[in-house]
């Protein structure tokens, strides 16, 4: 598994950890996004290949996964944001709750506290945030 593949702005991509549950679930997720949102579809997707697969518990611990709360600035702005990771189904941004089929929520996915990462948005703009904070999902 490469893990030093270069991101936006030739910045390295730092090493993420997913759950074999999500990991199963997400890949199927992006594979059936592709037609509609390739562009989000495949940067998930890309994602996922690079990630390594843990078993849920104590490895999963502190790693972003779907239903977690994560708090994460955006270091462009420096504005600070606490959002909770959700299938698009779920997905309500006046609840703070943010789908993984989104730029920045497929960017969070399997990420830990100090963390950054380059992603680009869907007006094309190149950012980067850096996680500061990984809660648990309330039905851990």
């Amino acid at each position: 598994m490469d893990t030093t593949r270069k991101a936006a702005g030739g910045m390295r991509l730092p090493k993420i950890k997913v759950t074999a549950e999500d990991h199963g679930r997400l890949a199927g997720l992006a594979s059936a996004a592709m037609d509609r949102m390739p562009a989000v579809a495949g940067y998930l997707a890309d994602e996922l290949d690079r990630a390594q697969v843990v078993r849920s518990g104590r490895a999963a611990v502190g790693c972003v996964r779907m239903g977690c709360e994560v708090e994460f600035r955006d270091d462009t702005t420096g504005k600070v944001q606490a959002v909770t990771l959700v299938y698009p189904g779920e997905a309500d941004i006046g609840q703070g709750r943010i789908s993984v089929l989104t730029p920045v929520g497929a960017a969070l996915i399997g990420l830990s506290a100090g963390q950054s990462i380059r992603w680009v948005t869907r007006m094309g703009e190149t950012k980067r945030l850096t996680v500061l904070d990984v809660r648990e999902p309330a039905f851990a």
